[in-house]
């Protein structure tokens, strides 16, 4: 899978090398993220939307060659962090970006921060990190994890939802996806489960699902990520719950999962609402080019993943730019990040104090594109321009 990964990097022109002798003119950037176990179709996305980003500039930037390092974790946060201090100890990067879970995200970030290195999220967006344990050089092309839940439980508001159940994995990200949902949404919870996590993570839900039925929720809110969306959502019709919850999810439904979906005639998918900083209809020129490139090479729409994978390479850009590739002078360079002047495909957007967006936030809904594949339509705009709740906590000024 990595091999597969690597040799793309390759004909980009991009040098990928696990040794640490390299010329001083060259820009490293370590990616990690997952490119093994089932999950390892997110990592792939990621890369996709680095490649595409990178092959648009020719693997330079401000002149300067561009080394790619991508590193698997293995779905694993001990894997992660070998691999964060493989990248900063022997590979000497200049940048690490990627990241897709936040227990990952959590194990990375002080062997990389400590060493002095710029880190780009371009996923995980865990509370921590965004609060007390923020960093002046960490960057995120994401969202702190709470506020996609939060924009969907104002929707929930606006749409009159009284009562709720509610299912999430048991990690650090499940548990700041519903506390973000919690912040906002006015109803009562009915019921609330946790479902293990990782490597061996939990896919089947008949327990919990007959206890969501019990419970007499109008509604059922879910995050599940990857393969478990998947098996929670054919569950979730078997269990003939689909006529009875309304269902609402972040991150469950995604653009990754809708072709197997659509291939798998699971017709309930259409119509499933969430919330998102992104969506593939956004109405702007960097968006558009992008979706239109990503259709063009991998014959689907793109998922957030890609398109935060490629903000992340588009933001290093813009602060190479800048500085004239002096990634060596940290004050500047980390002034230029903050500066986010670059067209994201999200549109405009700002870094709060912790260097989390301070942007737009969606209702999107599942619906059959003009040429019949099923993508996103963008319904509403939820939130315009907010940063998060954790912010305040943030010594960064």
């Amino acid at each position: 899978m990595i091999r597969k990964v690597l040799v793309g990097a390759l004909a980009l022109g991009l040098s990928v090398s696990a040794t640490a002798a390299v010329a001083a003119d060259k820009l490293k950037i370590g990616v990690i993220t997952t490119l093994t176990t089932p999950a390892a179709v997110l990592g792939e996305e990621q890369m996709n939307g680095i490649n595409l980003a990178m092959e648009n500039l020719g693997g330079k930037m401000a002149g300067v060659e561009v080394e790619v390092i991508a590193e698997d974790d293995g779905f694993k946060p001990d894997i992660g962090k070998q691999k964060a201090d493989k990248l900063v100890s022997q590979d000497n990067v200049d940048i690490v970006t990627g990241i897709i879970w936040s227990n990952t995200l959590l194990a990375v970030k002080k062997p990389i921060l400590d060493a002095g290195k710029f880190l780009i999220g371009a996923n995980a967006g865990t509370s921590n990190v965004a609060g007390k344990e923020c960093d002046q050089n960490f960057f995120s092309t994401s969202w702190q994890n709470d506020m996609v839940p939060k924009a969907l439980g104002e929707v929930l508001n606006q749409r009159g939802v009284k009562s709720l159940y509610v299912m999430a994995p048991n990690y650090a990200a499940g548990k700041d996806m519903v506390a973000g949902m919690k912040s906002s949404f006015k109803g009562e919870i009915k019921g609330e489960d946790y479902t293990k996590w990782g490597k061996d993570a939990q896919l089947d839900f008949s327990a919990e699902l007959a206890k969501a039925s019990a419970s007499g929720a109008e509604a059922i809110f879910v995050f599940y990520p990857g393969k478990a969306g998947g098996a929670f959502l054919q569950q979730f019709g078997q269990a003939g719950l689909a006529g009875k919850m309304q269902f609402y999810n972040v991150f469950t439904v995604d653009g990754l999962a809708l072709p197997k979906f659509q291939a798998a005639k699971m017709d309930a998918v259409l119509g499933a609402l969430d919330t998102m900083q992104w969506s593939p209809d956004l109405d702007n020129e960097a968006n558009k080019a992008f979706v239109a490139k990503y259709r063009e090479k991998h014959g689907r729409y793109p998922s957030f993943y890609a398109a935060q994978a490629y903000d992340a390479i588009n933001l290093i850009n813009s602060a190479m730019e800048a500085t004239g590739g002096k990634v060596e002078d940290r004050d500047a360079f980390r002034a230029a990040l903050k500066a986010a002047n670059y067209d994201s495909v999200r549109g405009k957007y700002s870094y709060g104090n912790n260097h989390f967006p301070v942007q737009n936030y969606y209702l999107r809904k599942v619906v059959a594109g003009d040429d019949g594949n099923w993508t996103f339509k963008t319904e509403a705009t939820v939130y315009e321009m907010t940063g998060d709740d954790h912010a305040k906590d943030c010594p960064l000024q």
